[in-house]
C-alpha cells in the first residue's frame, strides 16, 4: 500500500507553539512545501516570510500528504483532528499519513488511530524530546510507533527534524516511551535541585558545583543544558510546570495499570504539584530549585556567571 503520494510530500502541520514553530520552519528550511495551521491564527504567520501558507482550519490541510500535529493534550488531538472542522473531517479527502507529535493519553491516540483508519489515513506516534534550543542545536531526538512500513517511508522525513529517529513498535507504543522519558526528566531535575541546593548550603557556589557535575560520570546533556537556569535563576520556559503535571499524571495512570510501583516519581509528582501551588506556572520547571531552596531555608540569587550549556548549533 502506498502512504504518501509525492515524493517529497507535501506537508501540513497543526500547532505553532513554541515546538511547533521551530520544527515547522526546519522543514521549510528543508525545502518541504509546507502549509501551517494554529488556533491563533497570528503565532503562525511569521512562517509565512519563510514561505508557509497559513491556513485558517485543521480541516484545510486534509489534502496534504503527511500531516504533523502538535498540541498540549490528549482534547486537543482529537479537536483537531475529529472534531468539527478537524483535519479528518473532510468529505473529499484525507491526509494519507498524521504524524502526531503530542504527548497524549494513548486511549486518545488509539481513538484518533481508529478514526483516521476509516478515512484511509494511517496514524504515527512521534512525540519528541527536546526544546527550541535543542531544535536549533539539531539534537532533537523523536520515538515514533505505528505501522512498521508507514514509518520506513517517512523516516527520511523525521530525519529532518534532528539527529536521532528510533522506531519503538506498533500501535501506541511511543506514548508510553515519551510519557516515561518525562517522569524521569522531572524526577532527575529534583534531584539535581537536591543536591545543587545541598552543596551551596554548605558552601559551594551552584557554578562550581554543576561544573564538577557536568565533567563527572554523572553528568549529561540535560545536566548542562539545565545548568543554565540554575546558577543564574533565568527560567524563561522551555516547559512548564502544569505540562510536566500533566505527564507525571499519565505516567502514574499507566503505572496503576501495569501494577509497577513507581515511588520516586509520585514523590516528585507531589513536589511538582506544590510548585504549581505556590505559583509556579508560567515558568520553566527548574523552578523546581526554588522551592527546594525554600525548604531548605535559602534565599538563593543570581550567580550571574557564563555557563556554557553544551548546545552549540551543528551544521
Amino acid at each position: 500500500m502506498t502512504y504518501v503520494a509525492e515524493d517529497p510530500p507535501r506537508i501540513g502541520w497543526i500547532g505553532i507553539g513554541r515546538m511547533g514553530y521551530q520544527l515547522a520552519a526546519r522543514l521549510l528550511d528543508a525545502g518541504y512545501d509546507v502549509a501551517v495551521q494554529n488556533r491563533t491564527r497570528a503565532k503562525a504567520e511569521p512562517l509565512a516570510e519563510l514561505g508557509a501558507t497559513v491556513v485558517d482550519r485543521p480541516q484545510d490541510l486534509a489534502d496534504r500528504d503527511v500531516v504533523f500535529v502538535m498540541v498540549s493534550a490528549s482534547a486537543d488531538l482529537e479537536e483537531v483532528t475529529t472534531g468539527p472542522g478537524g483535519v479528518l473531517t473532510d468529505p473529499d479527502s484525507a491526509p494519507r499519513v498524521l504524524i502526531d507529535s503530542s504527548t497524549v493519553s494513548a486511549q486518545a491516540s488509539a481513538q484518533v488511530r481508529a478514526e483516521a483508519a476509516k478515512r484511509g489515513t494511517a496514524l504515527l506516534a512521534a512525540p519528541v524530546s527536546g526544546n527550541p534550543k535543542v531544535i536549533a542545536a539539531g539534537r532533537l531526538t523523536i520515538a515514533a510507533s505505528g505501522p512498521r512500513e508507514v514509518f520506513d517511508q517517512v523516516e527520511p522525513l523525521l530525519n529532518t527534524l534532528g539527529r536521532g529517529v528510533t522506531y519503538v513498535g506498533d500501535d501506541e507504543v511511543a506514548r508510553l516511551v515519551k510519557i516515561a522519558h518525562n517522569i524521569f526528566l522531572g524526577v532527575v531535575t529534583q534531584s539535581l535541585a537536591e543536591i545543587t541546593l545541598l552543596a551551596e548550603k554548605g558552601g559551594v557556589s551552584r557554578a562550581a558545583f554543576l561544573a564538577f557535575l557536568n565533567d563527572s560520570v554523572m553528568g549529561s546533556v540535560f545536566t548542562r543544558y539545565k545548568s543554565p537556569a540554575l546558577v543564574n535563576l533565568d527560567f524563561k520556559p522551555t516547559f512548564t510546570m502544569p505540562l510536566l503535571r500533566k505527564d507525571f499524571d499519565l505516567g502514574l495512570a499507566e503505572a496503576r495499570a501495569l501494577e509497577v510501583p513507581m515511588p520516586l516519581a509520585s514523590a516528585t509528582a507531589q513536589l511538582v504539584a506544590g510548585a504549581i501551588g505556590a505559583g509556579h506556572t508560567d515558568e520553566d520547571f527548574a523552578t523546581l530549585i526554588l522551592e527546594q531552596a525554600r525548604r531548605s531555608g535559602v534565599t538563593l540569587e543570581p550567580e550571574n556567571v557564563v555557563v556554557d550549556d553544551g548546545l552549540a548549533v551543528e551544521s
